[in-house]
């Protein structure tokens, strides 16, 4: 299977949505509805529009998405019925090599995302009560 990794467009944001409910669906079981709802809403509107997202692309189908900003990894998703085949790795490497990222913040509700950020060489280094929306998910902040 051939993949390529390529800058999203407006026109990308409803399949990366597609991406982000599939995969938080599949992870973030600790999610109240109306936060699900609450990101699913800001997300295209508020933050795609204002960050340099790539998009994972295997078989003309994006199946992953991410994004760094000042060198956090501020969002690295990829579809549910294609986890555990290497994109997310493939993902994280190129967005490594690009963009020089150093940091991630992770759910601590989220232990895979945490053990696979461990797997890429994260250490925590501090951990916060809130997310950066000000919710209720404790934040373990991570970094190379």
């Amino acid at each position: 299977m051939s993949h390529s990794i390529r800058l999203a467009q407006a026109e990308d944001y409803p399949r990366i949505m597609e991406i982000w409910e599939s995969a938080v669906l599949a992870t973030h079981d600790f999610l109240a509805e109306e936060d699900f709802n609450y990101f699913k809403e800001v997300i295209p509107r508020d933050y795609l529009p204002h960050l340099e997202v790539y998009l994972l692309v295997e078989n003309d189908q994006a199946e992953g998405f991410a994004s760094v900003a000042e060198g956090n990894l501020e969002m690295l998703f990829i579809h549910n019925e294609v986890r555990g085949k290497g994109h997310g790795r493939k993902l994280y490497e190129f967005m490594k090599e690009t963009t020089g990222l150093t940091k991630v913040d992770v759910n601590e509700q989220n232990p895979q995302a945490i053990g696979f950020y461990q797997k890429m060489g994260f250490k925590q280094i501090r951990r916060s009560e809130k997310d950066g929306s000000g919710k209720d998910y404790p934040i373990i902040h991570m970094s190379l």
